[in-house]
């Protein structure tokens, strides 16, 4: 891959920018697509992200952009809930982030490490 011109640089640097200091979820829609995974990421931490925006990050490739879907206060419980993995070989990070907060908010998990 071919290094980052300083005009690409800066305006990545805008983006970035731009994500976390987006103020409701019309703004951070354009981020969900970002071909910048980072980017993607600062912008599902944002504070300001609702519910429904947060649902559509979930939906990312990466689970960098996915834990922090998880780790913000924002996050709906059917969110959380589709993050599960039902097949054990598959569970890794963000399904335990997700089971912990799902703990955290009172819901019940059963041997199969799947809520009851």
């Amino acid at each position: 891959m071919a290094k980052k011109t300083p005009e690409q640089k800066a305006e990545e640097e805008l983006r970035y920018i731009a994500a976390s200091g987006a103020a409701n979820a019309a703004e951070l829609a354009s981020f969900v697509t970002d071909p910048n995974q980072s980017i993607r990421a600062v912008a599902a931490m944002n504070p300001d992200a609702d519910a429904e925006i947060l649902d559509q990050f979930a939906n990312d490739k990466f689970w960098g952009v996915r834990i922090e879907v998880v780790n913000n206060a924002n996050v709906s419980q059917s969110t959380l809930l589709r993050l599960l993995e039902s097949d054990v070989r598959k569970r890794g990070v963000v399904h335990h982030a997700a089971r912990e907060k799902l703990e955290q908010r009172g819901v019940v998990f059963g041997d199969d490490g799947m809520p009851e």
